[in-house]
């Protein structure tokens, strides 16, 4: 781990091997701003054409900080909801506090407390010619807790193009129940069968293939009934590789800006999330539904994820 100085006012550490090179912000949730395949030099994660604000007391929630990257989402994910008597923000409580991070056995472990639930959130990231994150979760309370996780990982060009292959072991789209904006292409309140999802204007596309930003649409799905949990995305140059628990994260959200975000603070994006979240359902909702997480008081939960990039 190095001290890259400062990116846009936030701390920056520098960390990876000869592969993968990353940089985190502490401060800002411990967010992996920049993803770079070393060998070639490209950037793969998705870095917002309108840049990385400084810090500043106007921008405190998740969308207003948003600028690309990958962000934890806990202990909540999707809309502000409410738990124990507390509001939970969009996205939940950790993206937003910054976090303690130290150099270990060669590896960067960032760790953090939960102001409004009874959560200590640890992780772990090692590089072996892939990104590996090692995670663990504690219910640091006196009573039971629940909990809800994401991964808000979003690629982005210049490795994201037109042509661009997204495979994924899912069986399920699911689209949200009503528009976000008028230049979705994908009928809302759609249960259909992966990779074919029905159009608004009538007929069926492949979500597989992923269009420039000519496409000019907005679409979140979801994808879920999972038989794996390996997700590939491939380029003209590049393929990479997700692999996480699909026993935990049930879901996979796919964010799909090809060019058709124009509501601020996303107008302009052109990118691809692939994030395995736990529910679909803010942790409020995911309670009453049964999908959130219970963990006792006292008792943990780890798990790993890990990225890898290869040349075609």
């Amino acid at each position: 781990m190095t001290e890259a100085g400062r990116v846009a006012g936030w701390r920056a550490l520098a960390v990876g091997d000869d592969v993968l090179r990353a940089i985190v912000l502490p401060e800002r949730g411990a967010e992996l701003h920049s993803l770079v395949h070393v060998p070639t030099e490209m950037e793969l994660l998705f870095q917002a054409p309108w840049g990385l604000h400084p810090p500043s007391p106007e921008r405190t929630s998740f969308l207003d900080r948003y600028a690309g990257g990958w962000q934890e989402l806990f202990p909540s994910a999707n809309d502000e909801t409410t738990y124990g008597g507390e509001t939970i923000p969009f996205h939940g409580e950790v993206a937003l506090l910054p976090w303690e991070c130290e150099e270990r056995d060669e590896a960067l472990v960032c760790r953090v407390r939960c102001e409004r639930t009874p959560f200590l959130l640890e992780r772990t990231l090692r590089f072996d010619g892939r990104l590996v994150v090692e995670e663990r979760v504690t219910n640091e309370g006196d009573d039971v807790a629940h909990f809800t996780w994401g991964h808000h990982l979003v690629l982005g060009p210049p490795f994201l193009e037109a042509g661009s292959r997204l495979e994924v072991p899912a069986r399920t789209i699911v689209t949200i129940p009503e528009l976000w904006e008028d230049t979705a292409r994908l009928e809302p309140g759609q249960r259909s069968p992966w990779p074919h999802a029905r159009l608004r204007e009538g007929g069926t596309v492949d979500l597989r293939i992923v269009p420039g930003p000519e496409a000019a649409s907005h679409d979140d799905v979801y994808l879920t009934d999972l038989d794996d949990g390996l997700v590939t995305v491939e380029s003209s140059r590049l393929r990479v590789r997700l692999g996480f628990d699909h026993e935990l994260f049930r879901w996979l959200i796919s964010w799909q800006p090809y060019g058709g975000a124009l509501e601020e603070p996303l107008a302009g994006s052109y990118a691809l999330g692939i994030e395995p979240w736990v529910s679909r359902l803010p942790l409020g909702q995911a309670v009453e539904a049964g999908e959130a997480i219970e963990l006792p008081p006292g008792a943990s939960l780890e798990t790993t994820l890990w990225l890898a990039v290869e040349e075609i």
